[in-house]
């Protein structure tokens, strides 16, 4: 018995152990789906939201906000078209595009950079063509998003073309006061250019699987102990069942010795 009791305490231990690693993996999926409801928030509260001054919005430090993204704001100057960059493997037309960034020098006179859009790849390192922007004085809205995370390969790239939109690196290569904190994904430009390029697909609104996953997590943990109570259960009807088909102890037969037997004929003969 003591022995099926260890090995009882030892499963509820495994159940146990199993149901804390569920739910971290449960909370886990918590905040990842709290995380993506309020991206949706701000993607709704900013995206079509009336476009700004650039000024409002990015301060003389240069910093984003993070309740500011997705914002629109306007710029006035002009674009910067000899420092034009290439990004590299762009997920766009089910290709690895090229996005094209040109800064543009605002009216304070600081560098802010304008994604104009993408291009295919073409048959080498580079597209084959890339469309000018306009020249002169120039009105522009775009979109602001944050900067980029540099590759975690440390991947590079060929001259002209960066790997990811990583605002300090291209400040680097760059000339003037470059905004570093957030970059803007083009809108409309006035007057407009001779060609478009490539335009942004809307983010999407899904949340996810993260809720679904989450409560999946927590069956599994309620699961563990089920299974483990189901094997408990299955041991002692197995073990009842054992010892009722066990055979009855023979009955000790009484064995009498020849003395006992001797003296009883004795006692017959008297």
């Amino acid at each position: 018995m003591s022995k099926r009791m260890t090995r009882w305490g030892v499963y509820v231990l495994v159940a146990i152990g199993f149901a804390i690693a569920c739910a971290f993996l449960s909370n886990w999926q918590f905040e990842r789906n709290e995380s993506r409801s309020e991206q949706i928030a701000l993607i709704e509260q900013n995206y079509d939201a009336d476009p700004v001054p650039l000024a409002d919005l990015i301060g003389d430090d240069g910093a984003l906000e993070p309740g500011d993204q997705w914002h629109p704001v306007i710029l006035q100057g002009e674009y910067l078209a000899d420092q034009q960059l290439l990004v590299r493997n762009r997920p766009h037309g089910g290709t690895s595009a090229f996005e094209v960034l040109v800064p543009f020098r605002d009216a304070d006179g600081r560098v802010f950079i304008v994604d104009r859009g993408w291009v295919p790849p073409g048959d080498g390192d580079a597209p084959d063509a890339v469309s000018a922007p306009p020249k002169g004085e120039v009105t522009v809205i775009a979109r602001l998003r944050q900067s980029e995370q540099v590759p975690a390969s440390g991947r590079g790239a060929p001259e002209g073309q960066v790997p990811t939109i990583n605002l300090p690196t291209i400040a680097d290569l760059l000339e003037g006061d470059v905004i570093t904190g957030a970059y803007g994904q083009l809108i409309s430009e006035d007057p407009a250019a001779d060609a478009s390029l490539g335009g942004f697909d809307s983010p999407t609104d899904d949340p996810g699987p993260h809720l679904s996953y989450a409560i999946q997590w927590i069956l599994f943990a309620l699961m563990g102990f089920v299974f483990i109570g189901y094997i408990i259960r299955t041991e002692i009807v197995k073990h009842r069942e054992d010892q009722e088909d066990a055979p009855a102890p023979a009955r000790k037969t009484r064995r009498r010795d020849k003395d006992a037997d001797v003296e009883d004929e004795l006692l017959d003969a008297r």
